[in-house]
């Protein structure tokens, strides 16, 4: 029992803070519908990653990323830092190559978490955003790069939290301190930085932030200090990844580096993409045929709701009309900039196009369930219509509304799901990569063939195999892979100048498209020892000019 004393200053229950125990447990509950939404995208997209070593760009960033090594134009330093740190974390889970597909499914599924948040803080209704989460996660786009190494799934990611730390900094402007609120701002300008130091598309975001931001807080141009703060930040970060190129390009140099990063001419080179300019048309020109190809892309993605996504839009502009200016005007200049740009895989670049797409979904996903919520159940809590005559006299419930608006809601995320759910095998098995072998089993028949201190001379999809054999694998290091790339940087000519170079000094290989065959098979006595094809390794034994 109290004395009248401890009685005077106790603090009644209800008024005591929550104790750590109880803010655990709190922020479990929070946490569990993104614990289980990322569950899920793993389960999912696991049994088709990648078993290992792939060709082309997949080959490049299983090589880099292991070693810390440098990547082709622009560098992509922020997934290189991420991606050698992730290695090392997954190291139970099997071969480097393996680790780094891996990486590609958990950043699909940190996207697909932040989509849901996004849709939850815009909308409401967690039924609902669970579904955009989850559709985001198994549109075919998207899938397809979540179970192979490459950027973009991380560019989503990060895209993901940039937007989501945007609209967070716009929803509690209120709630916040000014200096606190600040500081949401500031992490949103550092996320745009690492955005950035991913990919370049990132760059395409400036104007509608710029525009979301100002009209959130038009006073904020009267803070030129916050302003160049933020700045600042993002400029920070970028630069601060891009030391990765000089750094693993010369100071401490990594055993495989693309270009010459550690010069200054060769910085820029790699971080402005200088050899993929003139890839870039008239983003203006053709409009209706860019829209066609836009409407066409769409229906392959989302199925019978593509025609929905413009409606989608329009209440989006109606219920959250800042987040639709963020994402409307982000959604427009990265669709002219894809429908604009020459790209052998551009359909990877449609990842942030599908996040906005999902976003507006869920957000009319949850004013349909707002609406038949109110048809069913009025502001009192009675159950209106048919199915209060099914429940006559029913009593007011305070939380019937919600209770109802749940259900509703599952049944309207149900709805939203049921294209890819329907099309679910086959968006699969375009996805599966749990077969493609095809490098490895390259690289068992075409290594043991090559003698010691041979010169092979390759062209790109081989050459990243070739390169993680030697320095993830430590394979046959003795060989040197003269790439297109590595004739650029060693000024050694073109191929028939590398075969003159080293004729009669090391043995001579060469694997080159079938289309480059003709010019050599004219000059040089070729035979071909393993594979076929673009992967055929050919043995250089002589000039035809020195042949009786």
């Amino acid at each position: 029992m109290l004395t009248s004393a401890e009685a005077a200053t106790a603090v009644p229950i209800a008024e005591r803070p929550p104790t750590l125990g109880t803010r655990l447990v709190e922020a479990a509950q929070r946490g569990l519908p993104g614990a289980v939404l990322f569950g899920v995208v793993v389960a999912n997209g696991w049994p088709g990653l990648m078993p290992g070593i792939g060709f082309w760009d997949t080959g490049e960033f299983q090589t880099v990323l292991p070693i810390l090594g440098t990547a082709h134009s622009p560098g992509y330093p922020t997934y290189v830092i991420l991606g050698f740190l992730g290695t090392i974390l997954l190291t139970p889970l099997g071969e480097p190559a393996f680790r780094v597909t891996v990486l590609s499914l958990l950043f699909t599924a940190v996207a697909a978490v932040a989509a849901m948040a996004l849709v939850r803080r815009l909308a409401g209704w967690l039924p609902v955003a669970f579904a955009a989460g989850l559709g985001l996660a198994i549109t075919p786009v998207v899938w397809l790069n979540a179970t192979r190494a490459d950027p973009h799934p991380l560019h989503l990611a990060l895209v993901a939290l940039l937007t989501l730390a945007l609209v967070r900094w716009q929803q509690d402007r209120d709630e916040l301190e000014t200096s606190a609120n600040d500081r949401r701002l500031l992490l949103a300008a550092a996320l745009f930085g690492l955005s950035a130091g991913n990919h370049s598309l990132t760059l395409l975001l400036a104007p509608a932030i710029a525009l979301f931001v100002l009209a959130v807080e038009p006073g904020l141009l009267r803070r030129p200090l916050f302003v160049a703060a933020c700045l600042g930040v993002s400029a920070g970060t970028l630069a601060l990844v891009y030391l990765e190129l000089p750094i693993r390009g010369g100071v401490l140099p990594a055993p495989l580096v693309y270009g010459r990063p550690g010069t200054w001419d060769g910085f820029w080179y790699i971080a402005l993409a200088q050899q993929f300019q003139g890839s870039l048309a008239d983003p203006l020109s053709n409009l209706p045929g860019k829209l066609d190809a836009i409407v066409t892309l769409a229906s392959r993605q989302l199925g019978w709701l593509a025609p929905v996504v413009p409606l989608a839009f329009l209440v989006a502009a109606r219920r959250v009309p800042a987040y639709a200016l963020l994402s409307g005007v982000a959604m427009v200049t990265t669709l002219l900039f894809n429908t604009s740009y020459s790209n052998a895989d551009i359909e990877r670049y449609y990842l942030g196009p599908a996040l906005w797409a999902w976003t507006w979904l869920g957000i009319l996903g949850a004013e349909v369930a707002n609406l038949l919520t109110t048809a069913l159940v009025d502001d009192e809590g009675r159950l209106r219509g048919p199915l209060g005559r099914l429940v006559p006299g029913s009593p007011p419930e305070p939380r019937r509304w919600d209770r109802v608006g749940a259900v509703v809601a599952g049944v309207v995320g149900l709805a939203l799901l049921a294209p890819g759910v329907a099309d679910l095998g086959p968006r699969a098995a375009v996805a599966d990569r749990s077969n493609d072998t095809a490098a490895r089993h390259w690289l068992d028949e075409v290594l043991p063939v090559l003698p010691q201190d041979a010169v092979v001379i390759s062209w790109w999809s081989t050459s990243t195999p070739l390169w993680y054999a030697q320095h993830v694998e430590g394979q046959r290091t003795d060989l040197f892979v003269v790439d297109d790339r590595t004739m650029l940087d060693l000024n050694l000519g073109r191929a028939p100048d590398v075969i003159d170079r080293y004729l009669g000094q090391r043995p001579v290989f060469v694997i080159r498209l079938e289309r480059d065959q003709p010019e050599l098979q004219a000059r040089f006595e070729m035979a071909l020892v393993a594979s076929a094809g673009n992967t055929g390794l050919w043995e250089v034994r002589g000039r035809l000019d020195d042949v009786p």
